[in-house]
């Protein structure tokens, strides 16, 4: 069988568009849950927050200004189907470009540094943090999410005990969003990663939050605990800007793997109300 070539030139090219698009403008899955929670929001302190957000949405998206001014890392999934050859040069390299591109030429804020502990800037948000899945078939599915780090400094990682069981797990989650409060730019969608080892948790957790906020899991238990833990979460308190409300979160999206016997490992990894993803097939 034949494969099927693509070149790095439209790896580039769609990977710039993408930087662009995610930060300009939000999913329709995230406006619609912004609009319903702004319908059924009980605080009105809390209703008037998300009504400016959904109003710095629509400015946002007229005059082509970002939807918020921390631009993120560039985190990309790759599904790269096994039958695809790529040509012109490294994948890797041009999925960098595309974000340098994407950065530069669209006038959004470059908050990458060099080095962690030196922190010169790159001038241009690369490198991306680049995660990388070989599929079955000849299609390239690209997956974009700008991560800004208000969030993302509020993620958290529990290695938990087997006999921790179900209610641990509940509570790490319920704890890790207790401890964000409104530094985590509520309302947030809080993903979670459930088994695997120490780091197959955490990509499981940013993986989770490109799903659609209106998608469930497919798992009877993994979507009630989706489900029970979004209701608790909102009955925290924390509300729209974290200045109280019954909106605190829109979506908890959870994926589960298999782990060790000896072992319950749970990530999470919350995001803001600009829940920024894209995604292309080629």
């Amino acid at each position: 069988m034949a494969m099927r070539a693509i070149n790095t030139d439209d790896i580039t090219r769609n990977i710039r568009e993408m930087c662009i698009e995610a930060n300009h403008f939000l999913s329709e899955d995230m406006k619609c849950a912004l609009k319903t929670a702004t319908a059924t929001e009980a605080a009105p302190l809390g209703r008037q927050i998300l009504e400016q957000l959904q109003e710095n949405m629509k400015i946002a998206g007229e005059d082509m200004i970002p939807i918020c001014q921390d631009t993120g890392m560039a985190v990309v999934f790759v599904d790269l189907g096994q039958e695809i050859h790529i040509e012109g040069g490294s994948l890797e390299d041009a999925i960098n470009e595309g974000v340098r591109q994407g950065y530069v030429e669209g006038y959004l804020r470059k908050s990458v540094v060099k080095d962690p502990l030196i922190r010169e800037n790159t001038k241009d948000n690369t490198p991306a943090v680049i995660h990388y899945s070989v599929v079955p078939g000849d299609q390239l599915k690209l997956t974009i999410a700008p991560k800004g780090f208000g969030s993302e400094n509020m993620s958290r990682v529990f290695m938990l005990k087997p006999a921790d069981g179900i209610e641990g797990v509940k509570e790490a989650v319920l704890t890790a969003v207790r401890d964000a409060g409104p530094n985590a730019c509520p309302p947030m969608v809080v993903g979670v990663g459930i088994g695997g080892t120490f780091e197959k948790c955490a990509l499981m957790a940013k993986q989770a939050l490109t799903r659609p906020v209106d998608q469930r899991s497919n798992i009877p238990y993994v979507r009630e605990m989706e489900e029970e833990l979004l209701a608790k979460i909102n009955n925290l308190g924390i509300g729209p800007g974290g200045l109280g409300g019954s909106t605190t979160a829109l979506a908890v999206n959870i994926n589960t793997y298999p782990t060790h016997i000896a072992g319950l490992p749970v990530a999470i990894n919350i995001c803001c109300h600009v829940n920024r993803h894209a995604v292309r097939i080629l």
